[in-house]
């Protein structure tokens, strides 16, 4: 059983394939390993699922708002996806 804390890290995403690739390395990089990425994709229409299919990590999940809203409102329902102990944010660009 792992001992150290769960940490969610929210990253909101508007067409942000850009700068994806960058931002989810930089979250599987971390030496601390017990967290989960929450991608809360917040109807985007560029290329950013298929940027996050890329990835074969069960510590990321996936979630699409069914409309747009502002981050406000975006974190919010992200965080209700969360499971960690500890919440971080991560901006996708």
């Amino acid at each position: 059983m792992n001992d150290k804390p769960l940490i969610s890290i929210l990253m909101n995403c508007y067409n942000g394939s850009r700068y994806l690739i960058e931002s989810i390395e930089s979250a599987l990089n971390q030496t601390y390993q017990n967290w989960e990425l929450i991608f809360w994709d917040n109807c985007s229409t560029d290329n950013s699922y298929e940027v996050f299919c890329q990835y074969n990590d069960t510590r990321l999940r996936y979630f699409k708002s069914d409309v747009h809203t502002g981050l406000g409102m975006a974190r919010y329902q992200a965080l209700e996806k969360a499971k960690g102990e500890f919440i971080a944010f991560l901006d996708c660009d």
